[in-house]
């Protein structure tokens, strides 16, 4: 015997299917005709940005229903902090032909050195208005990373591991990356991943940070709660907000920003970039969204 439910499906006598199955695979097809709409008028339109976010927010929201609490870790917001590659309370000290990609703040001291042979392609602020602020917003985000429920407990060493959005910290208060670290965002370009560390951050030489399926560097988070220290040649991803130092030894990449808020940040012939924004729109293109001040000086 052959029964019809609603939506048109069919299936023999006691063999409903499941609704779940159909649910998604009805609304998957309703999304789809929606965003193609919106598309289509969004190209027409100088409301495309306006129509585009619409199209995220709403039709995925619609079609789908809203994200579960453990999906929707919000990222730290920064502030004027996020216009700093390196931002310290005492000293900003530089060996060797470091490049910074972004600007360096300092304040309450009021030494930068090293730059020359160093090259900054930002602003350099000691100890002005613009710093203080900075610092200011740095102390509110630093506050914040440090004030996250923890979602996971893991171990010490985060090397050869993968970890997927969420809060984490670890049983002795300390994070270390020997190895390389995996970030998998699952698909979401605004995954937040928050790593809090009651005492230290050590990473170990050539260690590495590896972003996966859309994760970024500018939703990645160490908070640290005295001092951060960079083995060489190293390669890290994120945002380091460190209570007390940070020590980034030779030839260490930085994807993110290098944030001390009561000592020094400490440089030997590194590179440290501001990271990008993917933004992931309705029509399926990407852009980057690029965090670097426009100012240049020496």
């Amino acid at each position: 015997m052959l029964t019809t439910f609603a939506g048109g499906s069919i299936a023999l006598a006691g063999k409903r299917p499941p609704p779940q199955q159909n649910f998604k695979k009805e609304n998957s097809i309703v999304a789809h005709r929606l965003i193609s709409t919106i598309r289509t008028t969004a190209a027409r339109s100088r409301l495309a940005p306006v129509l585009t976010l619409f199209c995220v927010t709403n039709v995925l929201i619609g079609a789908f229903g809203l994200p579960s609490a453990s999906a929707a870790t919000p990222g730290v917001p920064m502030g004027t902090a996020a216009n700093f590659a390196v931002l310290a309370s005492s000293t900003v000290t530089n060996t060797g032909p470091t490049t910074i990609n972004g600007d360096i703040g300092l304040r309450s001291g009021t030494s930068v050195t090293g730059f020359l042979p160093g090259r900054v392609t930002g602003t350099i602020h000691a100890a002005d208005s613009v710093a203080l602020q900075a610092k200011n917003d740095l102390r509110a985000a630093y506050d914040d990373a440090a004030s996250r429920p923890t979602t996971a407990t893991v171990g010490v060493e985060l090397g050869g591991t993968t970890k997927t959005p969420g809060v984490y910290d670890s049983p002795a208060g300390t994070f270390g990356i020997t190895g390389t670290l995996t970030l998998d965002a699952k698909g979401d370009p605004n995954a937040v991943f928050i790593f809090k560390a009651e005492s230290t951050l050590i990473t170990a030489s050539k260690s590495s940070v590896k972003l996966v399926n859309g994760a970024q560097s500018s939703n990645v988070f160490w908070q640290v709660g005295s001092s951060a220290t960079l083995g060489t040649h190293s390669l890290i991803r994120g945002n380091i907000l460190a209570l007390a130092s940070i020590t980034v030894t030779t030839g260490v990449t930085v994807d993110g920003r290098t944030m001390a808020r009561t000592a020094a940040v400490t440089l030997d012939s590194d590179t440290i970039t501001l990271p990008t924004t993917r933004v992931h729109q309705c029509a399926g293109t990407t852009t980057e969204s690029p965090r670097v001040s426009a100012h240049v000086r020496g």
